[in-house]
């Protein structure tokens, strides 16, 4: 086993204070996490803007989430050419350019080729931030520093329907582009004068331009492939009726989807110099890390989609106040992440708090799963509460066990990776939600038919108690029986509804339970000062 010290603080001819560092580059992450979540709620209305379907309005989302997938596995690749300091702040200013320009979209044409310029650049965001706030803090410092990281990857989703929810309702679609203006140009000048490459990164730079540029062009185009169908296949997949597809284009993509990404592992593995640095991998820790996070990010934002679809359709809350009513959650997180930053820095082993948040984030989607149509909104706000303090739970400390064990050469890769496997466990998250809605949906409403008869007791009483009510209205015995039984209809829908959303909850609750058992093939993860971080 080789041992390479952590890096220290940025070095060089600026002495700046990690902490303003940490603000500066926390600020781009949150805005580049928001914008996976901020479009969600207001694509009914892009959609009328533009003259466009409902159906072809989710396009905006899924080039954003294509582009964005295809750049996060090569920006370890970008940032060592470019310099990561270059890197992020050009991913900054091309960020901030585009949403500006999805904002003045008069097309739905022109809105997706700039959600997917904005989505290429947002990709580099969140590893370059990330690289900057490991190498900005010394080893019993990591925790603080990605309890940083964290408020901004894991509160972004939380506000993202509530904030775009307010902009659309109180004053336009277009202002969900248009806030990221002011904020971007902020982080640009912050981050120009704080934000500085340190002396290992310039001394690898050096050496990778004094040698000819050796570019992984089919490496590139088989990723780009593979992420363009993965994020179709997710995005189309229970529209097009997954692989029952009469039309064969789900069956299509899963096939490209399968063997380039088989040839994308063995291509990148044989050559020396691969545009997607899979080796990290290798160590355990990350590789266990990289499963969970992946779980995890498919948890919070399956759960995160099906809540407000809950209590929208079955409450009556408009996005607005369904946004409302999820947000406490949010307060909960940021006071949770100051919590694991001490008791990191207070040397506490990493895997036990990720096993806790695990449990934690399971048991608030077990009662999710237990709630009914006749609760108050607190009885939503509570559940919503626990599972997020626990996903603020694991998010620092698997950041930290995730980076301990991974050389220092890697680390640009691996943050890649990560980022990437945090992305798309949102994306499997809000497929598998929608899916399954949808079709325990249609189980529930086939197994409640099996009841409801003439024969059944229950319902005839029903039937009567209605008929008699609704005469009572009408005083017309033929539109009192059909008005009862539209009612019976609406019951039985809106019960088999719920049930559907509730089975969602409980296998987001099943899933965080399973990956407890991840963290015991994992090693001590205590970042303590001065430590050595081996890499195997």
């Amino acid at each position: 086993m080789s041992s390479v010290a952590l890096a220290p603080p940025l070095t060089g001819q600026r002495a700046i204070n990690p902490w303003i560092v940490a603000v500066a580059v926390v600020i781009p992450t949150f805005m580049e996490v928001l914008d996976t979540t901020i479009a969600n709620v207001a694509l009914r209305y892009i959609a009328g803007g533009l003259s466009a379907s409902n159906v072809d309005a989710e396009w905006v989302l899924t080039s954003y989430l294509a582009a964005n997938a295809t750049i996060l596995p090569i920006s370890g690749w970008l940032s060592a050419h470019l310099g990561r300091r270059n890197y992020f702040l050009i991913s900054i200013a091309v960020f901030t350019l585009a949403s500006g320009l999805c904002g003045m979209a008069t097309s739905l044409g022109q809105i997706i080729l700039f959600r997917v310029l904005q989505g290429l650049a947002g990709g580099g965001l969140q590893p370059s931030s990330q690289g900057v706030l490991l190498d900005a803090f010394p080893p019993e410092k990591q925790g603080a520093a990605q309890t940083m990281f964290g408020v901004a990857a894991l509160l972004a989703p939380i506000v993202g329907p509530t904030l775009g929810g307010y902009l659309t309702v109180t004053y336009d679609w277009r202002w969900i582009f248009y806030i990221n203006i002011p904020v971007g140009a902020l982080a640009f000048v912050i981050s120009y004068f704080v934000v500085d490459d340190p002396d290992y990164l310039k001394k690898e730079r050096a050496e990778l331009l004094s040698r000819p540029l050796r570019f992984d062009y089919l490496g590139l185009g088989v990723l780009t492939l593979v992420m363009a169908s993965w994020e179709v296949l997710l995005s189309k997949g229970q529209e097009w009726d997954w692989l029952g597809d009469p039309f064969w284009r789900i069956q299509t993509l899963l096939v490209l989807f399968v063997f380039g990404l088989v040839f994308l592992v063995y291509w990148e593995l044989k050559i020396a110099h691969p545009v997607v640095n899979f080796r990290p991998l290798k160590e355990r820790n990350f590789a266990a890390s990289c499963v969970i996070i992946f779980c995890a990010f498919a948890v919070l934002y399956g759960a995160s989609t099906s809540l407000p679809g809950l209590l929208q359709s079955l409450f009556g809350y408009d996005a607005y106040v369904s946004g409302l009513v999820q947000s406490p959650a949010g307060i909960f997180s940021v006071l949770m992440m100051v919590v694991v930053g001490f008791l990191l820095g207070r040397q506490v082993d990493a895997r036990w708090l990720i096993v806790a948040g695990l449990l934690l984030m399971s048991a608030g989607c077990y009662w999710m799963a237990r709630m009914n149509l006749q609760i108050s909104p607190w009885q939503v706000v509570w559940p919503r509460v626990v599972m997020i303090t626990g996903l603020s739970l694991i998010f620092a400390p698997l950041n930290v066990a995730a980076f301990k064990y991974t050389s220092q050469h890697m680390r640009g890769a691996a943050v890649g990776l990560f980022a990437l496997l945090r992305n798309e466990g949102g994306s499997v998250g809000t497929s598998m939600a929608q899916t399954l809605e949808q079709r325990r949906l249609q189980f529930h409403t086939s197994r409640m038919n099996e009841f409801l008869d003439p024969l059944n007791p229950a319902v005839r009483s029903f039937l009567e108690r209605a008929e008699a009510g609704f005469y009572r209205q009408t005083g017309d015995p033929v539109e009192s029986q059909r008005r009862a039984l539209q009612a019976l209809d609406n019951l039985r829908e809106q019960q088999a509804a719920s049930l559907a959303y509730f089975d969602v909850f409980w296998l987001c609750a099943a899933l965080g339970v399973t990956l407890v058992f991840l963290v015991l093939i994992m090693k001590r993860s205590v970042a303590e000062k001065g430590e050595h971080i081996g890499g195997e």
